[in-house]
């Protein structure tokens, strides 16, 4: 904040101010205010439902105001912008907000110096000027959002938390090019740039459906589809498979004695143990593969046009993985700890060899497990079935 404030002064002394400009700032921060108000119950929403960085359209409007007046009002507008999401988006500040709204706010202006920067040093025709600001917006947002999301939690930051996913990256550079459309607007048509307001609605409103259809469809502990999600793509597949004659594999894969973990170290480790299962599952699948958490610790996987043996060479590469794990956690006490030495018993059916429906496949599958963990645990077990594959045979 100390650099954004010296900055902001600097620019006061060195760049003069006219009438023009402060009229952009006033229509900027007036749109801004707009679509605040126009979205301000989609944005609640959002923010409520959010699990990681709550992304906004404030580079819209910012952008602009990096490419068309001086620096300080740029921090003015970002002032005006996060002071009235505060109040009025957010129903004020609760204890501690105000802090992460003064971060966001120096983030974002920070940003807009960015983009001023390298919009100046392109100094050609307004299209590069443009260009390169956008660019350096995203690139000096992406640089401090990224370390005040690993200075929050160093021990468990990753490229992808810290710098955020695809998607997340798409969005921005979405409201950049929104906002590039709006610095041609305002160098020509300044009364048409009340037209932003109705694209920006249906992004805030496309990004809240998206969302509400992960949390639909997702179990949020491990990002894998739920069980009434996987259960549908399982119908779609077997109906699939019927019209072709084709055959899918059937993964059942259930975690050995998983309630020690809770019991030992609290069901907050035992989180992060179904999260590491769950990144290997999806690992050791392909992308078009069904990954599903099917309940507890229990995992299911579809294989589709996949072979009874080609799926237990993939349970196989599973259980060596699971049983390499190492995953750092804590107690409910705070205290560091490593778990390690997990295994899992995992039963493998196909279609149509092992059953005709989705409840017979499955079931065969379940089975299997139960053969696994009567046998010694820690293994992987095909289902058995002698009148079908005898029949199969013939």
């Amino acid at each position: 904040m100390a650099v954004t404030v010296v900055l902001t002064v600097v620019s006061t002394l060195v760049f003069p101010v006219s009438l023009g400009q402060i009229g952009i700032l006033g229509m900027l921060a007036g749109l801004a205010i707009a679509q605040t108000e126009v979205t301000r119950q989609i944005e609640r929403q959002r923010r409520m439902l959010s699990q990681g960085p709550h992304i906004t359209v404030t580079s819209v409007w910012l952008l602009p105001a990096a490419l068309l007046v001086p620096p300080q009002l740029v921090a003015a507008l970002g002032v005006i912008i996060y002071v009235y999401l505060a109040f009025r988006s957010w129903n004020g500040t609760r204890p501690g907000e105000a802090h992460r709204v003064a971060a966001n706010a120096t983030t974002m202006i920070l940003s807009g110096f960015g983009a001023a920067l390298a919009g100046h040093l392109a100094d050609g025709h307004s299209v590069t000027t443009v260009v390169a600001g956008a660019l350096g917006y995203f690139l000096v947002n992406t640089a401090l959002t990224g370390l005040g999301l690993y200075l929050t939690d160093p021990a468990k930051a990753t490229a992808e938390s810290c710098l955020g996913t695809m998607d997340d990256n798409l969005i921005e550079l979405a409201t950049l090019c929104v906002g590039g459309l709006l610095v041609m607007v305002l160098s020509h048509e300044p009364l048409l740039s009340v037209l932003v307001i109705l694209p920006l609605y249906v992004l805030q409103r496309s990004m809240l459906i998206k969302r509400l259809e992960e949390l639909a469809t997702t179990d949020q502990k491990t990002q894998l589809l739920n069980a009434t999600t996987w259960q549908d793509g399982a119908q779609r597949e077997i109906s699939r498979a019927e019209r072709e004659n084709g055959s899918f594999g059937a993964l059942m894969i259930d975690l050995d004695h998983f309630k020690r973990i809770n019991d030992t170290y609290g069901h907050l480790a035992g989180d992060d143990v179904l999260k590491a299962v769950a990144a290997v599952v999806k690992q050791e699948t392909r992308a078009h593969d069904l990954v599903g958490r099917f309940g507890g610790e229990e995992f299911v996987a579809l294989l589709p046009s996949t072979s009874k043996e080609d799926a237990i060479v993939t349970a196989e590469r599973i259980r060596q993985r699971i049983s390499e794990l190492v995953i750092p956690t804590q107690t409910n006490e705070g205290v560091a700890v490593s778990i390690e030495n997990r295994t899992a018993s995992i039963g493998v059916a196909a279609f149509p060899l092992d059953g005709t429906s989705m409840e017979e496949v499955m079931a065969a599958a379940d089975a299997a497990v139960y053969a696994a963990k009567n046998s010694g645990r820690n293994r992987v077990v095909g289902s058995v079935n002698p009148a079908r594959e005898l029949a199969a045979v013939a």
